[in-house]
């Protein structure tokens, strides 16, 4: 059997046992106060705790934390404490914990929640979840859930488990909450705007995602300490396994909503390559808080400075569309700056155009850049403009020697942290319906199988 029949004959079993399972599943969720019980297993990565930076009325206070004794874990605890402190909106979260070196099995064997979060080490994540869905538990899981083609493969095989045991399992696409790439998508919806999506080029791509990330960063105010294992990538993962899985899934969302996505047929992967980011032993020291590289780093160390293989490019097409995603890890941000986005999709009439630069703050920005800048696009642009502001109050336009800067008030600027509510909002509504929408799971899993594939490619 060929590779392309292997993975088409996946396709389609895995497709088949996600348009059955999903029907007559009877809801296990009302959205009465306190029914949703939170385990939270292994937390080794600070978005674990954002997932609690508010309380929800569905869930109980009271948290059921799984994990080995360590830093991790103690930080995981000072950051929910943090929130129950604060003077602002402060929290009232209940973590029981219960740690030692058989906290896997004793979380399946005392099953006291019903939805695991689990955000931290890669290389035992994928594991993790299938060990809860095979126990009946819910799954919101951090990105990535797989980091390898081996973990792919379980990945795929964990989603048709979760069908068959009436459970759910999403993971945390925060971006798609930014409101740039919100408006973004919404433009691209106006064919009297930006027309139709180019098909592109491998040298002139229809769609662009850039992501610029930094080791050393704050979170809810307070510096982020690393974990020594975030920069292995055995166990974080590279980076084009790791932040290119929100770019692929934002191309996925933008380009092709609402659409059951075949990864054996939709998606060819045409390139693939990977670079490292060389941190000094005092940049390790500072971020990490250790004095020292450990032993499971050394096999990355030359002349005294850690290679971690955090920068990645992938070059694929998606249903004929010329696609390219690229994640750039440095050490720390220019003063005044902070991560940062740039994206572009490529219409027939107009590009649309995120950047998030100096000029502008650092805030992403949507412009509008249309091939023929003249009266007529100017007519159609603010007619239909009508139809985001019904979607997005308040949003204008402000015109430039390029086109147009989508103007945001500054309501919709609510920052990387509040998506982590937002995207649990939305799966606690997902529990209450007993599905997830049709498109999600074939979509998750051609988001994971073009990361892990291009990983196989680059290497």
């Amino acid at each position: 059997m060929s590779r392309n029949t292997f993975y088409t004959v996946l396709a389609l079993s895995v497709m088949i046992s996600v348009n059955s399972c999903n029907t007559g599943k009877k809801p296990s969720f009302t959205g009465a106060e306190g029914e949703i019980k939170l385990i939270t297993l292994d937390p080794g990565h600070f978005h674990a705790a954002l997932v609690q930076k508010n309380m929800y009325p569905q869930v109980s206070p009271e948290v059921f934390v799984y994990a080995p004794e360590g830093d991790d874990l103690n930080d995981h605890l000072e950051k929910i404490k943090g929130y129950n402190r604060r003077q602002d909106n402060p929290t009232s979260w209940k973590e029981e914990v219960y740690c030692g070196a058989d906290f896997l099995t004793r979380m399946i064997a005392e099953k006291k929640g019903n939805v695991m979060i689990t955000a931290g080490n890669n290389r035992k994540k994928t594991e993790y979840i299938r060990q809860a869905i095979d126990a009946g538990i819910h799954v919101l899981a951090d990105k990535p859930m797989a980091i390898n083609a081996d973990n792919f493969e379980l990945l795929r095989q964990t989603f048709a488990a979760a069908q068959q045991n009436g459970v759910l399992l999403y993971d945390i696409m925060t971006e798609r909450f930014e409101i740039a790439t919100m408006l973004q998508k919404e433009f691209s919806l106006l064919p009297e705007v930006f027309g139709a999506l180019e098909d592109g080029t491998p040298e002139q791509p229809s769609v662009v995602k850039e992501s610029v990330h930094h080791f050393a960063k704050y979170v809810s105010g307070a510096a982020l300490k690393r974990p020594a294992w975030f920069f292995d990538v055995e166990q974080q993962g590279e980076g084009i396994v790791d932040v290119t899985t929100h770019l692929v899934d934002l191309v996925q969302w933008e380009c092709f909503p609402e659409v059951t996505l075949d990864y054996a047929k939709d998606v060819s992967i045409i390139s693939a390559t990977r670079r490292p980011t060389v941190l000094s032993r005092e940049q390790f020291v500072q971020v990490t808080g250790l004095s020292d590289f450990p032993d499971y780093l050394a096999k990355d160390v030359r002349n005294d400075s850690l290679f971690v293989y955090a920068n990645g490019e992938i070059n694929y097409r998606l249903k004929g569309k010329h696609v390219k995603v690229v994640v750039i890890w440095n050490y720390a941000a220019p003063e005044g700056a902070g991560d940062t986005h740039y994206s572009v999709m490529r219409g027939t009439k107009a590009d649309l155009v995120i950047r998030q630069g100096a000029e502008q703050r650092y805030k992403p920005t949507l412009y509008i850049e249309p091939h023929a800048n003249d009266a007529a696009f100017e007519t159609a642009l603010t007619g239909q403009l009508a139809k985001v502001q019904a979607k997005y109050p308040d949003v204008g336009l402000q015109k430039n020697d390029a086109g147009w800067e989508v103007l945001v008030p500054e309501k919709y600027h609510n920052g990387h942290e509040a998506h982590f509510g937002q995207v649990t909002e939305r799966f606690l509504q997902y529990l209450i319906d007993g599905k997830l929408p049709e498109w999600e799971v074939p979509n998750m899993i051609a988001k994971y199988y073009t990361t892990t594939r291009a990983l196989e490619m680059a290497k």
